[in-house]
């Protein structure tokens, strides 16, 4: 997601929850994504997961931005969209459950998603995850 901010561009990015990135910052911010659920289109799974992650609902128009492979094999598909988010409203992230502490026997639930905002292009790039970086170079491309 994307908006206009007086003269500058801005995206919307997500930091992951849990308490693996609690004290990570720069280079793990990402955008809101996720699995493709069967045989769902992989569009409809961007709109499902942003959703889901956010609670914010994603509108057209979309703009294709292809597609990037992370360090760990995943592959990632994404689409821009220009929208708006207000930071006093908050977050309605899904959440996942996870043995913590290690081997403890505890089960805590934690958000998906702990926070967002806004970032001006050279701040995107510092935060999100580096194999991300693509994503924001071609929606600078199409919004310029």
């Amino acid at each position: 997601m994307y908006r206009r901010q007086a003269r500058d561009w801005e995206f919307f990015l997500v930091h992951p929850g849990g308490p693996y990135f609690r004290n990570k910052d720069a280079g793990s911010w990402s955008i809101p994504k996720g699995l493709i659920d069967g045989e769902e289109q992989l569009l409809n799974a961007a709109i499902r997961e942003f959703q889901e992650e956010t609670g914010i609902l994603p509108h057209p128009p979309f703009q294709e931005l292809g597609s990037v492979k992370q360090k760990g094999g995943k592959r990632v598909h994404a689409w821009a969209f220009q929208g708006e988010w207000d930071p006093s409203q908050g977050l309605q992230s899904n959440t996942f459950e996870l043995e913590w502490p290690p081997r403890s026997g505890n089960r805590q639930e934690f958000p998906e998603i702990d926070r967002a905002g806004w970032f001006r292009p050279e701040q995107a790039e510092v935060k999100i995850l580096e194999a991300q970086i693509p994503f924001l170079q071609r929606a600078l491309e199409l919004l310029l």
